[in-house]
């Protein structure tokens, strides 16, 4: 039973959503494989767990439902190939192949046995990596990425190859800038995957590249203004794929000797940007039917599409689903909704839902979640025309307190990274950490995020920087009018924007070239300055500026003019930057250039540099220093207390 409510300031009210809660016993949930068939088969998933340093953990659930952990610390499956990795890992017959992040070399590894190293210790440290990791034969095959001792991203080759039981290596495509998803076919000869060359990234124009037995090799689909994701072999030979050639990621086929087709529209993207190796979307069930996941007004669906085109969806109690994976004549895939952490769920083929692998037990009434909303709000048209964008609203919701009658909650506008990323309705207790303290939260699916077609994605192309802007200020301004869900308004005098990597870029951006209209902000391994990024990436990224801004270095004064960096004399807005100091996406130098601005103009600010930490925080110490950290710098700045009994050491703040 909860107490009766109290009115509190917002920002200062107790709640059991800490820090220390947001990490405890938490775990990223990753790739799922399913090993064997029927009810034989294993399920195989990967965590990530801050209480273990981040480091990423297989594990082994049973036929009989007992679940086994795989790799002991510190063992850690998981890939740099891109930087962002995925795939590290797969499993046949039940063994496991693995790269592992300290070395990055290939491991090989039966149940109740020690990993035995496949590949050689490479000349250049952790500089031979394997990623997307799929079962032939008795090796894999995999993406190879090869650095050299330069360190220049320039000089950075990717391949497929086919790594063997022994450690031979063959190479199997080399020569294009980029290659991903390579698959052979049931015949045990026939080869696909696609490929990308610089400047595009793979949501931009990737192409599926098929091998015939006698070498030849043909273009099935994609090229320029068309990403084709996720090739899928056919028991058949037919060859299945997910296209935007009409604007949507949309599923395609095509049958031996036949032409290609399209099978299923929703209308909506199926897939996401391939940031990441090893995603699936969509997968072949033994009966013929195809399941597939697709999203519709800020929430996916998961559906089964019968052999006639039939979309049958589940009715189920989530909201967003990945790693889809057919498992006999049902589905395996991670689901989260509202109310719920991810977990690992098997759909039967009538739609009954097991779960497999359960969220922690938070021991909270779900009258501590905010149930988000989607809501759509108009917007700066820009040369694209798209005159609207979109965004998950969070309510602050507090059984047991509630504000001021006579004071609005203040807002806190969060920007996804990529920036091609995309909000989701999931239960998050890093927004809840929020909500429940009195924040109205909004989750800005600004211009270029997924989720709505390649028009809405590339109505930032050439406009990073002015658009993602435009639609941050015009979501905090909508909520701050009154405009927005039923009952929610927000304090315009308290508007605070944080971001990761893009979006602290876009938070960078928002606190330089539209001072005002916000009152604090929080920079995550954000882009202060465009050029120097440019200049120094790592390869998968080297070239991606040229679609955002202008082709480098012919458009080095478009780069000046949009970074925020250059543009600090108008910088008067409170800020706490956050970084790692091993980070090779955005170098932890990025973080300082502001910083010193900060520091010259005597505006406050705070800065945490983490030791060990890449792009994006792992480790749980880590994750709850900076988010207490963030709370305690609003405090500040917003004017509002912390709460007593969790006993935050205030964040010192630099005036």
């Amino acid at each position: 039973m909860t107490a009766p409510e109290q009115a509190l300031p917002h920002g200062s009210w107790p709640t059991p959503i800490t820090s220390e809660l947001v990490v405890r016993a938490a775990a990223r949930l990753g790739e799922v494989v399913v090993d064997g068939s029927g009810d034989d088969a294993d399920v195989w998933w990967a965590e990530g767990r801050p209480s273990e340093g981040g480091r990423t953990v297989l594990v082994r659930r049973a036929p009989d439902g007992t679940t086994t952990d795989l790799l002991p610390s510190p063992w850690n499956a998981r890939t740099r190939v891109h930087e962002y990795g995925g795939g590290a890992w797969t499993v046949a017959a039940g063994t496991v192949w693995f790269t592992d992040f300290a070395d990055q070399r290939l491991y090989r590894v039966a149940a109740g046995s020690e990993p035995v190293a496949v590949t050689p210790e490479p000349e250049v440290p952790a500089g031979v990596r394997f990623a997307d990791l799929h079962p032939d034969g008795d090796g894999v095959l995999a993406v190879r990425e090869t650095h050299t001792v330069s360190g220049l991203a320039a000089e950075v080759v990717n391949e497929v190859v086919r790594v063997d039981a022994d450690g031979t290596v063959e190479v199997l495509v080399s020569g294009p800038d980029f290659v991903s998803d390579p698959r052979r076919a049931p015949d045990g000869v026939t080869l696909a995957w696609l490929q990308w060359d610089h400047p595009d990234m793979p949501w931009d124009a990737a192409r599926l590249v098929v091998r015939a037995a006698d070498g030849t090799e043909h273009v099935l689909a994609g090229g320029p203004g068309e990403s084709v994701v996720q090739p899928v072999w056919g028991a058949d030979l037919s060859l299945w794929w997910l296209s935007d050639r009409t604007d949507v990621w949309s599923l395609y086929r095509r049958r031996p000797h036949g032409e290609v087709e399209l099978v299923f529209d929703a209308g909506s993207d199926i897939a996401g940007p391939q940031w990441v190796f090893g995603q699936s979307r969509f997968d072949l069930l033994d009966d013929g039917r195809v399941a597939l996941a697709y999203g519709r007004d800020g929430a996916d669906r998961l559906a089964v599409l019968d052999p006639d085109g039939t979309a049958r969806e589940f009715d189920l109690p989530y909201s967003a689903f990945g790693q889809v994976r057919g498992a006999s004549d049902g589905l395996v895939c991670v689901a989260g909704g509202p109310a719920s952490e991810a977990v690992v769920l098997r759909v039967g083929p009538d739609g009954a839902p097991e779960v497999l692998r359960p969220a922690r037990d938070l021991g909270l009434d779900p009258a501590w979640f905010s149930r988000p909303q989607h809501v759509t709000f108009p917007t700066e048209p820009g040369p694209s025309g798209v005159a609207e964008a979109h965004a998950l609203v969070y309510p602050p919701t507090n059984p047991q307190v509630t504000g001021p009658g006579d004071e609005l909650p203040p807002l806190l506008v969060l920007v996804h990274g990529g920036p091609t990323a995309a909000a989701r309705s999931v239960l998050d207790l890093g927004v809840q950490y929020w909500t429940s303290r009195g924040f109205a939260v909004a989750d800005v699916d600004y211009r270029g995020s997924t989720g709505y077609g390649r028009r809405y994605r590339e109505a930032l192309k050439g406009q990073w920087g002015v658009a993602d802007l435009d639609d941050v200020v015009a979501c905090a301004r909508y909520l701050s009018s009154g405009d927005g869900p039923a009952g929610l308004r927000v304090d315009r005098a308290r508007l605070a924007i944080r971001g990761g990597s893009a979006g602290g870029y876009t938070t960078l951006a928002a606190l330089t070239f539209r001072p005002g209209v916000f009152a604090a902000g929080a920079s995550h391994y954000g882009v202060a300055d465009l050029a120097a990024l440019a200049a120094d990436t790592h390869k998968f990224e080297s070239r991606y500026l040229d679609g955002l801004i202008a082709p480098w270095p012919a458009g080095a004064d478009v780069y000046a003019e949009r970074s925020p960096i250059n543009a600090t004399d108008a910088l008067d807005t409170p800020l706490a930057v956050f970084q790692g100091d091993e980070d090779r996406v955005v170098p932890p130098e990025q973080a300082e250039l502001m910083v010193a601005a900060l520091r010259e103009k005597g505006v406050p600010h705070t800065y945490v540099l983490f030791a060990g930490e890449q792009h994006g925080f792992r480790k749980a110490e880590n994750i709850r220093t900076a988010l207490d950290g963030e709370l305690s710098f609003y405090a500040q700045v917003l004017g509002f207390g912390l709460p007593a009994d969790e006993g935050i050491d205030p964040i010192t703040v630099i005036r």
